[in-house]
């Protein structure tokens, strides 16, 4: 059992709209930490710029309020620097994929023990209400007055293209979940990306009704968990089978299907296939997946790149500044 409490991680009064999903997030990160046993002075979160990312205001550990999006450069300098830090980095969907786009899939691609979080309300909140790398074609906002033309990323699909081994995601509103899923995130040793599903009670209220109350969760949402078969419903009535190369919604008992039959989850199989599948569903012919999506185990930049400097050095004849100039040719002036 962990020797830290919730109130340990604490610090502040959050300046949040009432309402907000960052008040939920917040409260579930500070009972995941408390439950990983890190202590608060061996914790470091960072962010970017925008609503989200004046997190580290209100946590009780190491914290950077960084530029716009540049949270994972800054969180992966802190973890090469002093990599017994357990780093967070917290970022929006614009800071994360907009401007720090580029940032987001070298990281992950490097493999960089980091827990990053996406908070994703499809939306700038922050600069008040221009729409964001992830609202949908034909969304109406301050920046697309007659609907943007633009296709959204889905997170999980970058991810995984740039060679993500970890994917979890879940509701802010959703409590056990998110902190099943941050909990999840940083035992995973390498980059792991939970995005959170979350409203902006003021520019996109609403934009993950489907999934935002626990009703809605349980018509519309699929929980997935390793070893588990893919059921879902009010009652598990529903699971999800395979089709060819896709996926079908089944009922239980119709047409003589049984669990048995229903497809489980593999959450460390290292094909990214199924995984994209699942990550890519969508209502309402499709429940949302929710819970840890992919985690799978590879070599990561941070224990890399120390084990090269310690072979490198076994090989080089100096170990120290005085040691290398006594090694070169060196001139005496008079």
């Amino acid at each position: 059992m962990s020797e830290y409490k919730v109130q340990d991680f604490k610090f502040g009064q959050p300046r949040w709209c009432p309402g907000c999903g960052d008040h939920s997030f917040l409260g579930a990160l500070h009972k995941a930490m408390s439950e990983l046993g890190v202590a608060p002075h061996m914790t470091a979160v960072i962010s970017g710029i925008g609503c989200s990312s004046r997190l580290p205001y209100y946590m009780n550990t190491y914290g950077f309020h960084t530029i716009h999006g540049r949270a994972a450069a800054i969180a992966t300098g802190v973890k090469i620097a002093n990599p017994e830090l357990t780093v967070w980095q917290v970022s929006g969907d614009g800071d994360g994929l907009a401007i720090g786009g580029n940032h987001f899939i070298h990281a992950v691609r490097r493999n960089i023990d980091l827990n990053m979080i996406l908070l994703n309300n499809r939306i700038y909140g922050l600069t008040k209400g221009q729409y964001s790398p992830t609202s949908a074609r034909g969304f109406v906002s301050k920046s697309s007055p007659y609907g943007t033309v633009e296709d959204p990323f889905t997170p999980a699909e970058l991810c995984f293209g740039a060679r993500g081994r970890f994917f979890a995601r879940c509701v802010a509103t959703d409590m056990p979940v998110a902190v099943e899923c941050l909990k999840a995130a940083a035992q995973h040793k390498g980059a792991a990306v939970t995005e959170v599903l979350q409203n902006c009670v003021i520019f996109n209220n609403g934009t993950h009704e489907s999934v935002y109350n626990k009703e809605g969760r349980a018509k519309n949402s699929i929980h997935l968990v390793h070893g588990q078969p893919m059921l879902f419903g009010e009652n598990n009535e529903f699971g999800l089978m395979q089709e060819g190369f896709g996926l079908k919604v089944v009922k239980i008992g119709e047409n003589g299907v049984t669990e048995k039959d229903i497809l489980v989850h593999d959450a460390h199989c290292v094909d990214t296939t199924l995984h994209l599948k699942l990550a890519l569903m969508q209502g309402p012919d499709f429940p949302i997946a929710l819970g840890v999506i992919r985690d799978v185990d590879a070599p990561t930049y941070n224990d890399s790149i120390y084990e090269q400097i310690e072979e490198v050095k076994k090989m080089k004849k100096y170990h120290n500044f005085a040691e290398l100039l006594a090694t070169n040719e060196t001139w005496e002036i008079k």
